[in-house]
């Protein structure tokens, strides 16, 4: 039997240009704790989005994107859980459950990608029962544009390499979850 124990991997964002930081705060989620089984895609989830807040980025913030991505996941590219795009500056939260599949949680103007799992919005954690305990970075990237050209058929992976880009600023909250 192959086991899923494996090194941890560096924290994804710490191998990206450095940016300066910038407050992520969540009513669900607390930075460094387990994500409430609520936000799973486990027998006891609901495939439910995490609050997001988000303060203190820079004046010239054009636009945000929003990302829930698992690095700790088994293979070499990690997994996007939630990917949202089209955020205007005048928005500083996502409420809990705004990640549903059609959106109506979501602000004017902005909308998700198809997750690694292949469906649109929100996909909870759900790392392989027995495995390590994965991170789910909850990210918010501060744009220096609005628009970024990129549309909801954009893999969740090419919109990331974009967002290196156009990141000005980036705050980051981390959750864990283990089955």
């Amino acid at each position: 039997m192959v086991s899923l124990t494996r090194p941890v991997a560096p924290d994804p964002y710490s191998l990206l240009p450095a940016v300066p930081a910038f407050e992520v705060t969540s009513t669900d989620w607390t930075h460094g704790e387990p994500v409430p089984d609520v936000h799973t895609n486990t027998p006891a989830g609901r495939n439910v989005s995490p609050h997001v807040a988000f303060s203190g980025f820079p004046e010239q913030t054009a636009g945000f994107a929003v990302s829930v991505f698992d690095p700790d996941a088994p293979g070499v590219a990690g997994w996007f859980h939630w990917t949202v795009l089209g955020l205007g500056a005048d928005v500083t939260s996502l409420p809990t459950g705004a990640g549903t599949p059609d959106g109506a949680g979501l602000p004017a103007g902005a909308f998700q990608l198809r997750n690694d799992d292949g469906t649109v919005g929100y996909v909870g954690c759900a790392p392989p029962p027995g495995d390590q305990v994965h991170r789910y970075f909850l990210v918010v990237h501060a744009l220096d544009s609005a628009d970024l050209g990129l549309t909801p058929d954009a893999p969740p992976g090419a919109v990331s390499c974009a967002l290196v880009f156009h990141t000005l600023a980036r705050g980051v909250l981390v959750g864990t979850y283990q089955r």
